[in-house]
């Protein structure tokens, strides 16, 4: 723990969404979700518009659609998104050489090691100038929280949200944690919460007196102690400049064993999902799936499958994940469930998603709203369209009318509307699929400035 604020957490506000409304000026003030566009797909981030009626990342698309129907759904494009993550930890990386990336959106920074801050003061100028830097570079913002501690700035942060700093003097964790649910401490998922809850416990104040040979009986040694430290408000884990991902992971571990070998392969289904998520959350792909189980026995098992080329499709890691789990008997219990994904490219196959996904479902469905009233609503497969990547959100570029982006696509058709993110809300159009003056473009700079530069 240190004497002064000095770990910085910075977090953009709803970043994926955010992007896309500064890039579509007919977009902006209006709920937008970003995510997979098939019966399968998943919500990777909700503007804060579309998050007022219910929807929220990790959802199912079809029941986002449901709650928000009026919402425009994009593919993500991740190349763009990691863009201006660059520039964003450029600009952290100015501030201090220890700067530990979290996601695409996420990091942590050491103010003290760089030498620009040593107490309230001067910490909170930096993270002020920090968001105005932001603003001007990428057109986006984003949320900061400033504390002693990393577990403690990511919390501020998380309460400057949206578009905030938030500064927490180092000697009032204790304070600040006490009142607040066991689920906002590191390492405290469904899974340990709901067994924290019916051992009695449900704010972090119950952990510290509960005591930390209660926690130990719970929770096993390292987690119990280490919970009760948290809780305490101690964490000392130091800012880790980035280093090269090798695997992306996620694991539960479940208070009763599973017998039931259904249930076993719905949770491997599920945290295949969540390892997608967090694969494509960095910004890459992989060619290896793995698949661990701990039995009742507590013998853990690993297999393995390497694929031909790297992916980031939750249906190919999903089915991968499957076929492995086939090979390991689960006879007796599983107590814990883990899928990952190693030899990681630097890239994501956002065209292989993007094709996949708008061959799932009919045109007019995927499209946004304000599609449907443009284009002719008549159901089509649009295969065509698909294989030329006329995916709702995509970016394109027509000879005469320029820049633009589509708004969906179906029987022969594909519908753009025409603007800039220095534009206001631009006209739509509707073209043949094969119209030789429209082809697929690359995303335009959220700052005009950069455009010239």
């Amino acid at each position: 723990m240190r004497a002064a604020p000095t770990i910085l957490h910075l977090d953009m506000d709803a970043f994926f969404a955010a992007a896309e409304q500064a890039s579509k000026p007919s977009l902006r003030g209006k709920p937008v979700v970003v995510g997979g566009l098939g019966p399968r797909g998943v919500v990777a981030t909700a503007s804060y518009e579309a998050r007022r009626f219910g929807v929220h990342s990790a959802m199912p698309m079809g029941q986002a659609r449901r709650l928000a129907p009026n919402a425009a759904y994009l593919v993500p494009r991740f190349a763009f998104y990691r863009s201006i993550s660059d520039q964003v930890m450029e600009l952290l990386r100015r501030l201090s050489p220890l700067v530990e990336p979290l996601s695409l959106d996420e990091a942590f920074v050491d103010l003290e090691a760089g030498g620009v801050a040593d107490d309230s003061a001067s910490a909170r100028a930096v993270g002020e100038r920090l968001r105005v830097d932001i603003l001007a570079t990428t057109g986006l913002t984003g949320s900061v929280g400033l504390a002693g501690s990393k577990m403690i700035a990511k919390i501020a942060s998380e309460e400057a949200k949206p578009d905030g700093l938030v500064l927490i003097d180092p000697g009032t964790e204790r304070e600040l944690l006490g009142p607040r649910s066991v689920r906002i401490l590191p390492g405290v998922g469904p899974a340990t919460g709901e067994h924290l809850r019916r051992a009695g416990m449900t704010t972090v104040s119950d952990l510290v007196e509960a005591g930390e040979d209660e926690l130990v009986r719970l929770l096993g040694r390292a987690h119990g102690a280490s919970l009760y430290r948290m809780a305490q408000g101690y964490d000392d884990r130091p800012v880790v400049a980035e280093r090269d991902a090798k695997s992306v992971s996620v694991e539960d571990t479940f208070d009763a064993d599973i017998h039931d070998r259904v249930r076993i392969r719905t949770e491997v289904e599920r945290l295949a999902e969540r390892c997608v998520g967090r694969l494509r959350a960095s910004g890459h792909s992989g060619r290896t799936i793995v698949l661990k189980v701990r039995r009742y026995d507590f013998s853990t098992l690993t297999r393995s499958e390497t694929l031909r080329g790297p992916t980031d499709d939750p249906a190919v890691v999903r089915e991968a994940a499957g076929r492995l789990l086939e090979a390991v008997d689960t006879t007796g219990g599983v107590r814990l469930l883990g899928v990952g994904v190693s030899g990681l490219a630097d890239y994501t196959q956002e065209d292989l998603f993007a094709q996949a996904e708008a061959s799932e479902r009919p045109a007019e469905e995927v499209a946004p709203v304000e599609a449907r009233e443009a284009a002719p609503s008549i159901p089509s497969t649009a295969t065509e369209s698909a294989e030329r990547g006329w995916a709702p959100g995509r970016d394109v570029r027509h000879a005469v009318h320029g820049a633009g982006w589509v708004q969906g696509s179906g029987v022969g058709r594909v519908t753009v509307r025409f603007e800039e993110p220095w534009s206001g809300p631009g006209r739509v159009r509707t073209f043949s699929v094969d119209d030789p003056d429209l082809e697929p473009s690359e995303p335009l700079p959220l700052v005009r400035g950069d455009a010239a530069a």
